[in-house]
């Protein structure tokens, strides 16, 4: 089977891959992105509901997770979320600010997909997509074997990303590669993925799903603010989303469902000024009348405030305000958003993203250990370290050829 040469091979039309296509097709490489899926993109895609969360403007190291928490500072100062933005304005794609600085587009993912490759493109990327990937081998720089061709080059890029979202067809393979070359992997767990309960928590859970609520849930010394979702397994939301990632087996969580104000005070305050007013209708006031029924009991809720005693008061503000639930387990890969952990950052070089140990090797995106918080996060990591490997790619030469 004859032998196809090019500067760099980049395996993976994810993110991190099409970025990283794009920067090294700009810079005059010669550059071949091979998938396994027959279309690009493909988590983009479903990103955001379908309109791709693609960055947010509070881009910080402090919101990432790794075992090498200042490996992502490189690459996320060299581009950062305003060289993103402004790549989606030159193509004019319409755009909105949500809540906590997260940026969407107005009207599909697939316009940030269409941009990437039209970016690939003009960089006269090849782009070959239901390539199934047979072997990689490194006899003399990296040889890819897929069922319908081989292809050579100096430079291999990993882009495949990480575990999470199977029927997607996401896999480990990255990460067996990664291994085969001798390099450390990170425990991987699900991340950013709903909560599963048991027993009689589960049973309140279920007869309050679909109920969303803000609240602030802390786990140990992590806490996030933003809306919580019961499910008919557990909990599910932005908040619960987050603090995800922090959760182990065997913590519990502590939920505030009154952040704005103090609830002993404000009930209090209420006893003085509607003696003779249910808790119930004053609790219904700031807090959705189902969790209230559910979550309080019916003693106090059909009492009068000042009926209650001050002690009787101070039971119900703390349980709104420090509901402690013991998860079982989460959800898994399946409905996790992102994989955490993966191969170490240890293991490569900050700016470039280049196995120390393997020249030529270069591993970006969600196969890392590297994971951001929900809100656009992820995506920028995908973008940060896809152009920073970009910009690195060099075409070294390889033996026998001129």
């Amino acid at each position: 089977m004859p032998v196809s040469k090019y500067d760099a091979v980049i395996l993976g039309a994810g993110a991190s891959g099409l970025m990283c296509a794009l920067r090294a097709g700009q810079r005059g490489l010669k550059v071949l992105l091979l998938d396994r899926a027959e279309q690009a993109g493909a988590k983009i895609l479903v990103s955001g509901g379908g309109r791709c969360n693609f960055t947010n403007r509070h881009i910080a190291p402090d919101r990432y997770i790794s075992d090498n928490p200042h490996f992502c500072l490189s690459a996320l100062k060299r581009y950062t979320q305003n060289d993103f933005i402004a790549l989606v304005e030159k193509h004019k794609i319409p755009y909105h600010e949500k809540t906590l600085g997260q940026l969407f587009c107005d009207t599909s993912s697939r316009d940030i997909v269409a941009m990437l490759l039209a970016e690939c493109h003009a960089a006269h990327v090849d782009i070959r997509l239901g390539q199934e990937i047979k072997a990689v081998e490194k006899p003399d720089g990296f040889q890819v074997q897929t069922e319908q061709a081989a292809f050579q080059a100096p430079s291999l890029v990993l882009a495949t990303g990480g575990l999470s979202i199977p029927k997607m067809g996401a896999t480990n393979f990255t990460h067996k590669i990664a291994t085969q070359w001798g390099l450390a992997l990170t425990p991987t767990r699900p991340a950013l993925v709903p909560l599963v309960f048991d027993g009689e928590a589960l049973a309140l859970m279920r007869s309050l799903s679909g109920v969303s609520v803000e609240v602030m849930v802390t786990c140990g010394k992590r806490s996030f603010r933003e809306s919580m979702l019961f499910t008919h397994r557990g909990l599910s939301g932005p908040a619960v989303l987050q603090i995800s990632s922090y959760w182990r087996e065997g913590q519990s969580l502590s939920i505030n469902f009154l952040p704005e104000c103090a609830a002993e005070s404000f009930l209090l305050d209420r006893k003085k000024t509607h003696p003779q007013t249910s808790l119930k209708t004053v609790l219904g006031e700031v807090l959705p009348k189902r969790l209230v029924q559910g979550l309080v009991a019916e003693r106090f809720l059909s009492s009068t405030l000042g009926a209650l005693s001050h002690k009787n008061i101070k039971e119900v503000a703390a349980l709104l305000m420090t509901w402690i639930v013991l998860p079982v387990k989460t959800e898994g890969y399946a409905k996790a958003e992102v994989t955490l952990g993966g191969v170490s950052t240890h293991e490569l070089n900050s700016k470039t993203m280049e196995a120390k140990k393997v020249r030529g090797l270069y591993i970006i995106g969600e196969a890392l250990d590297v994971t951001g918080w929900l809100g656009g996060y992820n995506l920028q990591w995908a973008w940060s370290s896809g152009y920073a490997a970009g910009s690195a790619l060099e075409p070294l030469p390889l033996r026998g050829t001129t």
